[in-house]
């Protein structure tokens, strides 16, 4: 049964892996052509959330879920804070051409929010087929296009995701960093007078929610540069530093930020690090990371905790991990993926600094593990 003519979208997109395998379908979003990896994430829910996180910086998202924008857009759920203009990720693959949005919350369509944003939009192509090839080749570099005519060059297309550098050795941490430092105002009044502690977040990329986590365990929030030196955290007098989420080569960015993290272990100073600051964390205390075939990225990931065998369904958005076989005898793992055993945490022996690979700050969630936090602020009240 063929669809009606009604309904028929002119083919106005196009995403072009380096091989040549060329997907046609609905353009939507910006208009123009971006390269960058692409990866497919299974959260059912939180698109505005995962398209707005900086660790998506360069990357082009395929949706295995069919719907996407379907409640519009808002505000309140952008978890970067960098301008629209220099947005996350490059690219949104739907199965689904968005819809017109329904729910009380939205402020803007998800057409006209992409269009802001730069990010180009994808619909009707078999998402199936394009996650069926990053499963079993890993993410591909890929070209992905919108013009209003519809004519690709698909060959020129090809060759330019096939010369695209990848991920591998970019420091990308710089690029969506905050510029200055500043105070995040979670903790309102009096009640930031009150606070018990005080964080310094090292910015690599950071989510929004990692400072209202932070504020619902009474700690006042820092946020500095990624490139911040050891002698200007220790002005702000922190009770704890965080490691933040970030894209890109932990070990291209751990080249400036591991001898502070050094620094800040010697010091004695409470660390939690997240995604980005968990595998750098994981090069500070001697370790070694490696980029993943498909890395992890999902609302619906079963990580183990080793210490009590508890088994938490967590968020996750990494392409690299920490090599477990590379961590030396003073650092204990302490979290697993129960899908192929990766690395997900990790904590120090003999200094005050713990981390993991997934995200405790999931926004809209899962919420399995914000005891996370807490014992991060236990770890500061000792």
């Amino acid at each position: 049964m063929t669809s009606s003519p009604i309904f028929a979208r002119p083919k106005t997109a196009a995403l072009v892996l380096a091989d040549g395998t060329a997907f046609i379908g609905e353009g939507y979003g910006a208009i123009g052509e971006k390269i960058g990896e692409v990866c497919f994430n299974t959260a059912i829910t939180g698109y505005q959330e995962i398209l707005t996180d900086p660790s998506y910086s360069n990357q082009i998202i395929a949706f295995t879920t069919p719907h996407i924008g379907n409640v519009g857009t808002n505000d309140l759920d952008d978890e970067a804070f960098s301008e629209p203009a220099s947005s996350a990720a490059i690219g949104c693959i739907s199965k689904a051409y968005p819809t017109k949005p329904s729910n009380w919350r939205s402020e803007l369509g998800f057409d006209e929010w992409l269009q802001e944003r730069g990010i180009i939009g994808l619909a009707g192509i078999d998402t199936r087929a394009l996650t069926h090839i990053i499963r079993e080749k890993g993410m591909q570099h890929a070209s992905i296009s919108h013009n209003a005519d519809g004519n690709f060059d698909i060959a020129q297309l090809a060759q330019n995701a096939a010369n695209w550098s990848g991920l591998e050795g970019l420091d990308l941490a710089k690029d969506v960093s905050t510029e200055v430092a500043y105070d995040f105002e979670a903790l309102a009044g009096n009640m930031a007078e009150a606070a018990k502690f005080h964080v310094v977040v090292m910015d690599f990329g950071a989510k929004r929610n990692i400072m209202r986590d932070l504020a619902k365990i009474g700690a006042r929030a820092t946020v500095v540069p990624a490139a911040t030196s050891f002698d200007e955290i220790m002005a702000f007098a922190p009770d704890g530093v965080m490691l933040s989420n970030g894209p890109g080569d932990p070990a291209k960015t751990g080249e400036y930020v591991v001898p502070v993290i050094k620094q800040l272990i010697a010091a004695n100073i409470p660390i939690f690090g997240i995604c980005l600051g968990h595998q750098m964390l994981g090069i500070a205390l001697g370790g070694k990371t490696k980029k993943m075939k498909q890395g992890h990225h999902g609302a619906n990931h079963p990580v183990q905790d080793l210490r009590s065998g508890k088994v938490e369904i967590v968020s996750m958005n990494h392409g690299f991990a920490v090599d477990t076989s590379s961590l030396p005898e003073n650092v204990v793992e302490t979290h697993v993926s129960l899908f192929d055993g990766s690395n997900c945490g990790l904590e120090s022996k003999t200094a005050k600094a713990f981390s993991v690979q997934y995200h405790p700050e999931a926004s809209p969630g899962p919420q399995d593990s914000f005891y996370l936090f807490e014992e991060f602020a236990n770890l500061m009240q000792k």
